[in-house]
């Protein structure tokens, strides 16, 4: 195999190292971590994205360089998040899992899975826990691997590629368990599934079906048949978890077929909804549905952030691909108990638009496009809000892209194991109805109040944005967009105060970590896409300091 290329722009000079001085009480932080690790596909287990780093600020970071660079030899759909922890970097591309030092880029370890390959062929990252890192596979696995030398420890399978299923999640880890779930609900037949595995042993602890075989949610399904069997509410992005509760938050993706509803009138429970589960049971505590009724594939997409308001009410920040982010109060959901019957419907307190919202009602036909924004690829994606508790502001990136579908005729709208059930007439080569043309598409990052749901900033970029955001400390919101560029806004006025032009295009994990007595931010670079018009080459982690 090619050899990845190191490359580390330091010089040889000395440097200090200096201190960094790091916010009392680190509220964000999972126990047992260090405040400057990242150890998570999100960071913390409650997914805020919040970095209580200090070093690197409005007033300096203009001063920031790239420090080294790691190039892997793969050229694929580079959308991992990086997992910071001591020093170390952990990514995955596809079928291979990176260990990289944080510091100077050197390769400590890969670890390869051959496996064949999937519609996306695309893998989200790793949870770390315990000496242990987790993730997904194209074929529906869950693998443990060795944090120290990269040797596997277990692989289990969860679902079943021939029906189209995959885990491309990062999944996230806790008490011993390992939470984690399939994609590929947009396939005829196939449903969600949520896992709580063993993490020593990989064996299965519970599981919870996104659309339950009977009771009121199942009920919702009013067509339902083995004809016509429900399907969707795949989770296919990562989760976020109350520590102190033990209740796993997790986003479940939209119904199919996906412009059909005539087909699947209902509510169609448990899809496009976030639940609340039982960590440690698996039981369902609560949800909330705030996409109902659902025929524009917007699926509950973006990993959620479990935050505290100013005012101190508890919420969770829920980013959608209806352009929408949802913040549902949490309220009174720790003290319901594993035994009562019914889950308790959560309260969407406020929303706030991140995008283009138009056409959103009109009706589909067979017999005409329909066009809507935002489209099957716009709105918030597979990378969530971060949250700056001092501020009370949440930050998200957006996509501003329309779509045009025109139905199949009802009697044409034929499912197939292991195809994808949509309903709609292909479309220039797309599955999902006929995107508008690339001048028309632009994004946004947006900062809101997350009580109110008030705007107070907004920053339009060229082109969709679909990497992370992380907010800091320091006072900075870090980003990238798919023209190559790292960015750093102030986070109260949405000022930029720096960029740097990395070559390839960024939709993967943005992290800020300590390593050394020294803040970093990385960021996975080299998306390859033809979703997002991306050939970008092989895959990049990126790192930056202070000099």
């Amino acid at each position: 195999m090619k050899q990845p290329l190191i490359v580390d722009t330091r010089g040889s000079g000395l440097f200090a190292l200096l201190l960094l001085s790091l916010v009392a009480g680190f509220v964000s932080g999972s126990a047992g971590q260090r405040p400057g690790d990242w150890t998570n596909y999100n960071g913390p287990l409650s997914g805020d994205r919040y970095s209580p780093l200090t070093q690197i600020t409005a007033a300096n970071v203009a001063q920031i360089r790239q420090v080294c660079a790691f190039d892997a030899p793969e050229a694929v759909n580079f959308q991992s998040g990086i997992v910071a922890v001591n020093g170390v970097l952990y990514f995955t591309l596809f079928n291979h899992t990176y260990a990289v030092d944080g510091e100077t880029c050197r390769q400590k370890w890969t670890h390869a899975r051959p496996e064949p390959d999937t519609f996306l062929m695309v893998n989200r990252g790793v949870a770390y826990s315990d000496g242990r890192l987790f993730r997904g596979t194209g074929d529906a696995h869950v693998l443990a691997i060795n944090a120290a030398d990269g040797a596997e420890l277990w692989d289990v399978s969860i679902g079943d590629p021939k029906k189209g299923e995959s885990v491309p999640m990062a999944p996230i880890a806790w008490n011993g368990l390992v939470f984690a779930g399939n994609a590929g609900g947009d396939n005829f037949g196939v449903t969600g599934r949520i896992y709580a595995l063993n993490a020593a042993t990989g064996q299965v602890v519970w599981q919870f079906n996104t659309i339950p075989d009977s009771g009121p949610a199942r009920a919702t399904w009013l067509k339902a048949s083995p004809e016509n069997p429900p399907g969707g509410g795949a989770t296919w992005t990562s989760y976020a978890l109350d520590e102190s509760q033990g209740i796993l938050y997790v986003p479940a993706g939209n119904p199919s077929p996906d412009f059909a509803p005539a087909l699947r009138p209902g509510d169609n429970l448990y899809t496009n909804a976030l639940l609340a589960l039982d960590a440690k049971t698996g039981r369902l505590l609560a949800y909330a549905q705030p996409i109902a009724g659902d025929f524009h594939d917007w699926d509950l997409s973006a990993p959620p952030a479990l935050i505290t308001s100013k005012s101190g009410r508890p919420m969770v920040a829920a980013g959608a691909k209806d352009g929408y982010v949802y913040n549902i109060d949490r309220t009174g959901v720790a003290g319901r108990q594993s035994g009562e019957p019914d889950a308790a419907r959560l309260v969407v307190h406020s929303k706030a638009l991140a995008t283009t919202r138009e056409n959103a009602d009109a009706p589909f036909s067979s017999e005409h496009e329909t066009r809507f924004c935002p489209g099957v690829q716009g709105g918030i994606e597979w990378n969530g809000p971060a949250y700056h508790p001092g501020l009370g502001l949440l930050y998200v990136n957006a996509i501003d892209w329309c779509t045009s579908v025109k139905m199949q005729p009802a009697s044409q709208i034929k499912g197939a194991p292991g195809a994808p059930w949509t309903g709609a007439e292909p479309a220039d080569g797309w599955l999902f109805g006929k995107h508008d043309p690339v001048e028309q598409w632009k994004g946004w990052v947006t900062a809101f109040d997350a009580e109110s749901g008030e705007i107070r900033w907004k920053v339009q970029t060229p082109k969709p944005m679909v990497a992370a955001v992380t907010v800091t400390a320091g006072g900075l919101v870090f980003t990238g967009d798919l023209d190559g560029q790292m960015l750093a806004y102030d986070a109260s006025t949405g000022r930029e105060l720096w960029r740097h032009a990395t070559g390839k295009a960024i939709g993967g994990g943005v992290i800020s970590y300590d390593a050394g007595g020294k803040q970093y931010i990385a960021a996975a670079t080299g998306l390859n896409a033809a979703t997002w018009m991306t050939k970008a080459g092989p895959a990049r982690v990126v790192v930056y300091a202070l000099p």
